[in-house]
């Protein structure tokens, strides 16, 4: 970023913002008919032979790893304690549901809130601390909220929180249909997607790719670093939540497992493999994990982690952007050689 005469703290400097309007090159288009073919291919999803349950599973990892994705690959704030949100938010909608009678949009909205609440507490004390320290924070927090899941008498404790029905949305569409449910997710998960890129691309998201650039050169040009990584928190947490609520309704339970550390790291696996910082790189990286967990766990068992274990290594050494990463450079690589 450069400073201009007109700089303000409400409106972020960055280099080129006042360049002229340029018509799209060959590489947008192409990245346009790339994503006209990603959702047509979601949209016939269960029309063509691909198991609703796990596509619905996926695209909800998808929402957890693009929510994590505005934390880190647009604000560079690492968190090691992601799923504690997913997690807290999975058995709050499902205790709701399964025991409270509520419908599931209002315990959908129940977890985003949970998310939210959890983000704001622990993002305020997280945010004094920075690098390491901030991750560790965000680390021993997580671990509080997985042992009150595992200790608390409405979790079910290690048995989980099993047989949350999924129930009639706004009291019209029945999600026990395998398809109508997938549709709910998806048009969740494009709604969660558009927003990401709507607040990347807003003054707010310039002001948080401004701060993980040069976080003094932001706070000498008069922004509160502190208040702005606070609302990047809770709005990451607070998706973590709604990614976790809808698994709930996916699946009909909420586990431990939702709120475990390795889960943590499952999601920083999935942003690196996919592209740190892109917006499809993330659902990218959530749709192989979660892939391989599904499809090779029958098969080879416990190796499973040994796989994933050696894909970061390789992800790590040989294509740090990640895939998307990786395809992105390349791109621009070949239009500044034509």
């Amino acid at each position: 970023m450069s400073p201009s005469s007109n700089s303000s703290p409400d409106t972020p400097s960055v280099a080129g913002a006042d360049a002229p309007a340029v018509a799209p090159t060959s590489g947008t288009r192409l990245a346009h008919l790339a994503w006209g073919a990603v959702l047509l291919v979601l949209l016939a999803a269960p029309f063509i032979g691909l198991y609703p349950v796990f596509m619905m599973k996926a695209l909800c990892y998808a929402i957890f790893a693009v929510a994590f994705n505005l934390l880190l690959g647009f604000t560079g704030l690492l968190s090691f304690g992601h799923a504690a949100y997913l997690g807290s938010a999975a058995y709050a909608t499902g205790w709701l549901i399964r025991t409270a009678g509520w419908s599931p949009e209002l315990g959908v909205l129940a977890g985003v809130v949970v998310g939210a609440l959890f983000g704001l507490i622990i993002g305020a004390i997280a945010i004094r601390r920075e690098g390491i320290y901030f991750a560790m924070v965000t680390l021993a927090m997580a671990q509080m909220i997985y042992f009150v899941c595992l200790q608390a008498p409405f979790t079910g404790g290690e048995d989980g929180l099993q047989g949350v029905a999924r129930g009639k949305l706004f009291g019209l569409i029945d999600m026990g249909n395998d398809v109508a449910m997938y549709f709910v997710v998806l048009a969740v998960f494009v709604a969660v997607f558009l927003f990401i890129i709507r607040v990347v691309h807003s003054p707010f998201g310039q002001v948080l790719k401004a701060i993980r650039e040069n976080e003094p050169r932001a706070i000498s040009l008069g922004y509160d670093v502190s208040r702005y990584k606070l609302l990047a928190f809770v709005l990451s947490t607070a998706l973590a939540g709604l990614a976790g609520s809808m698994k709930t309704l996916v699946l009909g339970f909420a586990t431990l497992t939702d709120a475990h550390w390795s889960l943590s790291g499952e999601v920083v696996l999935m942003t690196l493999l996919g592209g740190l910082g892109t917006f499809a790189g993330p659902v990218l990286g959530a749709f192989t994990i979660i892939g391989l967990q599904d499809y090779l766990s029958d098969r080879v068992g416990s190796w499973i982690n040994v796989i994933i274990g050696v894909i970061f290594v390789v992800c790590v050494v040989a294509f740090r952007r990640g895939v998307i990463g990786e395809l992105v450079a390349w791109q621009q690589r070949r239009n500044k050689a034509s």
